[in-house]
């Protein structure tokens, strides 16, 4: 049995039948009594946190209160066939993205050298991995938690040719890639120059945003890579969940 979301706009499970983890959003009001009643409800759950506030500082982690259970957060979540370990005090991961992660597998092909940024516990590593055996996989992730967690599950999946790296993408020492994927909505357009660098000609770039419509990612993309210069264009687009009232996670697709 795979761990679902139970309601994505009030709180997520991360988990298993065994032992999950329940994350109450932030800003849900009356958390208390909600932490108490999933608790009862859901026997697998042993520990219940809240987010306390947007994601924030140089490792991009929700801040987070425990409201009940056990101080033990790490839990094994099961998604598509693999498993990831993670803390989700320690590790941004969210489990509606777990339809995003087989999309972005579905589009690797054989053989491919893949860079992902930003790359956390490894989600989209572990993912593409279960689907294409044959491809190579760098990892960077400036979170030394999250690097730790990706090797375990590398592990844990019994994958190889998987490399994770703790650095600031900015200041890593690369090759070039077929494809690399950017999942940090929040400030990937920023670093589209650094995914340029490394970028193979006829490279594939993935990259997120939150925004209110299509219109409005595909331009400020559009308007980021001019202003660094970057010679690619669309070759498609994607609206991946809701995030806030009126406002998307998108991902836009680049052929450089």
């Amino acid at each position: 049995m795979e761990a679902q979301v139970i309601n994505i706009m009030t709180y997520e499970v991360i988990g298993s039948k065994d032992k999950a983890v329940a994350v109450i959003a932030y800003g849900v009001k009356t958390p208390k009594k909600l932490a108490k009643n999933i608790m009862k409800t859901h026997k697998n759950i042993k520990s219940v946190l809240q987010k306390t506030g947007e994601r924030t500082g140089v490792y991009r982690i929700h801040p987070c209160k425990l409201l009940a259970g056990n101080k033990n957060t790490e839990v094994i979540h099961k998604e598509n066939g693999f498993s990831i370990k993670v803390d989700p005090q320690k590790v941004y991961f969210s489990v509606r993205e777990a339809e995003e992660r087989q999309h972005i597998a579905n589009m690797v092909k054989s053989g491919e050298k893949i860079l992902i940024m930003f790359s956390g516990a490894n989600p989209f590593g572990i993912a593409i991995k279960k689907k294409h055996s044959d491809v190579y996989i760098t990892s960077v992730e400036i979170n030394p938690a999250a690097v730790a967690y990706a090797n375990k599950n590398n592990k844990l999946n019994k994958i190889n040719r998987v490399r994770n790296i703790c650095a600031d993408i900015r200041h890593a020492k690369l090759e070039k890639f077929d494809r690399i994927i950017m999942p940090l909505p929040e400030t990937a357009i920023s670093f589209l120059d650094a995914a340029y660098h490394f970028a193979k000609k006829g490279a594939n770039i993935h990259v997120y945003t939150f925004n209110r419509s299509f219109n409005e990612a595909a331009r400020d993309v559009a308007d980021t890579c001019h202003m660094f210069n970057i010679k690619c264009h669309k070759v498609g687009e994607h609206k991946v969940l809701p995030y806030g009232p009126g406002i998307y996670k998108f991902r836009i697709d680049l052929k450089v």
